[in-house]
């Protein structure tokens, strides 16, 4: 099935087809399956090609996975100047897993360049005017890639209105849902109405079969989907997430598409795996190897003397000048350790360069590729490298939370859509954490900074927290 001719029929414009045609490479650069390099023929002399594997150092996902670690982790905190609202929201991302899903797609958002999440609302009953019962519902958050993201319209960067796709299985049948965010006018003004469709993939069919409603429902995937929601709402129930990074690989320069973090360094890739892959050639192609003049191959009674599996043995023809070269002859060939290492560690600074981590990040030693882990200074390369990406990450996730919150509006709960919410990112690598808490313990004993300042940093508290936590009097242990 081809979503794009199912746009088309729909007559729906999203980013061309040619974009993703970009996100799919990214994507087999990740994996390490790239057509028409992974694999390769050589040609042998007598007409005949082998078929070879090309080893990988995978820096792909390397600088995929190290980009996600950097960005969000176990330290990044997300605090609420609402308590209540606060451990609301908590609770919402424990119960769908964002800690661990939320790093898996910025690895995701690294190699692909957007991602999206989409909060929605489950299991809730309703009344027949349409209003969910308190008590009822539950909040999910979808987590979509960029394969499965395409903008309908858009306006500095910023996607307004946009589909995602969701595939599944259903006793070997493919069907694909087709989740449209639209903004309509109503009499109350702006909203955020939500459509699916469901459409069942058929062999030979470009756009495949549109089921209705009432078939759909049939399966268990689509039970409880609705084809209508309005949501109310003149802010979208999704947010789209890529990287501080501008989008050079389409023609369009409007597409609000993100790019991969290494799509401007392919070429540095190839040449890094070419390198690699002659290195354990190297070592294939150069092991030491001993020739055998053929009388030598067996005793006098007639049994091997050399154990025909050891590859190090080889029987030269029965032609074989043994006067002038000998009975037995070793080979040991050179092997250019230096040379390869000096390349791929060349090339390992170039690709780190062009990836915003600066150079040094990455070494290459008999023991694989190493990363630095170094403490940064401000002024370096990769410290501006995180902060721009944080700049989008930031928005994202107070968007985020502010979805969750009016979703639990709607769920009967007493929140405050209102309330602050503070993003406070992993500065770890970049500066000595350890070192600038017992200075501020020191500015806090000698009066030059207030014990609430001291709380609402180090332990993940708004300001009103720390400051009731400063004011309330020192429990006495008998």
């Amino acid at each position: 099935m081809d979503i794009f001719s199912y746009f088309q029929k729909k007559g729906i414009d999203t980013v061309d087809r040619s974009f993703y045609r970009m996100i799919a490479l990214w994507e087999s650069w990740y994996k390490g399956k790239v057509r028409n390099f992974t694999f390769y023929r050589i040609y042998s002399g007598k007409g005949t090609y082998s078929r070879k594997k090309r080893k990988s150092l995978g820096m792909a996902k390397k600088l995929s996975e190290d980009i996600a670690d950097l960005l969000l982790n176990e330290r990044v905190q997300i605090t609420l100047s609402d308590e209540a609202t606060g451990n609301f929201v908590e609770e919402i991302l424990q119960q769908n897993h964002f800690l661990v899903l939320g790093n898996d797609y910025q690895e995701r958002k690294a190699y692909s360049g957007t991602v999206a999440y989409i909060p929605y609302l489950y299991d809730a009953t309703a009344t027949d005017d349409g209003h969910i019962i308190p008590g009822t519902g539950k909040i999910g958050i979808d987590y979509v890639s960029a394969a499965n993201i395409f903008p309908i319209s858009w306006s500095n960067g910023k996607i307004t209105e946009c589909a995602f796709t969701f595939y599944k299985t259903v006793a070997r049948k493919k069907y694909v849902q087709v989740q449209f965010h639209r903004l309509e006018e109503t009499e109350t003004g702006m909203q955020y109405v939500i459509e699916n469709n469901v459409l069942e993939c058929q062999q030979g069919s470009q756009e495949g079969k549109e089921l209705a409603e009432e078939e759909w429902k049939r399966l268990s995937p689509f039970r409880y989907l609705s084809a209508r929601i309005e949501t109310g709402s003149p802010d979208p129930q999704y947010v789209i997430d890529r990287l501080n990074i501008v989008n050079n690989a389409d023609e369009d320069e409007s597409n609000p598409m993100g790019i991969a973090i290494y799509a401007n360094a392919i070429d540095v890739l190839k040449k890094l795996d070419i390198e690699y892959d002659s290195y354990t050639n190297e070592f294939d192609l150069g092991r030491k190897r001993i020739f055998v003049a053929p009388e030598m191959v067996k005793n006098a009674d007639g049994t091997p003397a050399f154990d025909p599996e050891d590859t190090v043995f080889y029987q030269l023809p029965d032609n074989y000048d043994k006067d002038k070269e000998g009975l037995i002859k070793e080979i040991n060939m050179d092997l250019r350790t230096e040379q390869h290492s000096k390349a791929i560690n060349d090339d390992l600074n170039y690709l780190s360069l062009k990836c915003g981590f600066g150079t040094e990040r990455y070494k290459f030693d008999c023991s694989g590729v190493k990363t630095a882990t170094e403490v940064i200074s401000e002024n370096s390369d990769m410290y501006r490298m995180i902060k721009k990406h944080e700049v989008i990450l930031e928005d994202v996730l107070k968007e985020l939370v502010k979805i969750i919150i009016r979703l639990g509006i709607v769920l009967g709960n007493q929140l405050n859509l209102e309330t602050e919410v503070t993003i406070d990112f992993d500065d770890s690598i970049i500066e000595d954490k350890e070192a600038e808490r017992q200075s501020d313990r020191q500015d806090v004993s000698m009066g030059a900074m207030q014990l609430w300042e001291y709380r609402a940093k180090y332990y993940g508290e708004s300001e009103e927290q720390a400051k009731a936590a400063v004011q309330q009097p020192a429990e006495v242990i008998e």
